[in-house]
């Protein structure tokens, strides 16, 4: 595992499952929200977003957490593992309204700065709608690519904590992108 995507709905635990793996597998994490984003929300152009994308895709190794369906397939054919966190939608969504307690009014470590963190109907909305306008696409994908990488399919906090033990023990063993994760 040397090129790692992980994707699911906001709240699902992207950005912690991503410094998590960085740190066992001594890879450097690109938090995409802290790379698309600038100061006051502001958004590049797409074409600038692309190219951001493809640059950072074609590094030697990487741990790349976000959605950003634009680039979602440049991604999944540039990585060797795929984890998708496809989490309960009410768990989702309590994180997103804890995560906007803990970090009012100031930016969180996997977010730019100048963009303090927020909750508004829009976002809770797409959160909420998530596994029906998002998950059939994102299935979609993870299908069409299933034969060319590793597919790490997460539904629970449970399955997160086992797939990070295995990985711990498997620390200093090579790891087979093809070979699927077993629950």
């Amino acid at each position: 595992m040397k090129k790692v995507l992980v994707i699911g709905s906001g709240g699902s635990g992207k950005s912690t499952l991503a410094r998590q793996l960085g740190e066992l597998l001594d890879i450097e994490v690109k938090h995409l929200d802290q790379l698309y984003w600038q100061a006051g929300w502001t958004e590049p152009s797409k074409e600038e977003w692309l190219n951001k994308v493809k640059a950072l895709t074609s590094e030697d190794s990487w741990v790349m957490d976000g959605n950003f369906g634009g680039t979602l397939e440049v991604r999944m054919q540039r990585c060797d593992t795929i984890v998708f966190l496809d989490l309960p939608r009410l768990l989702c969504l309590w994180r997103i309204a804890k995560r906007r307690l803990l970090y009012h009014n100031r930016s969180r470590p996997d977010m730019a700065e100048g963009c303090p963190e927020k909750l508004d109907w829009e976002f809770v909305r797409w959160v909420w709608s998530y596994s029906q306008r998002s998950r059939p696409k994102v299935v979609k994908l993870l299908r069409e690519h299933s034969e060319t990488k590793r597919i790490v399919w997460l539904r629970s906090r449970a399955d997160v904590h086992n797939f990070l033990r295995s990985l711990r023990r498997l620390e200093g063993q090579s790891l087979n992108p093809l070979e699927p994760y077993e629950r």
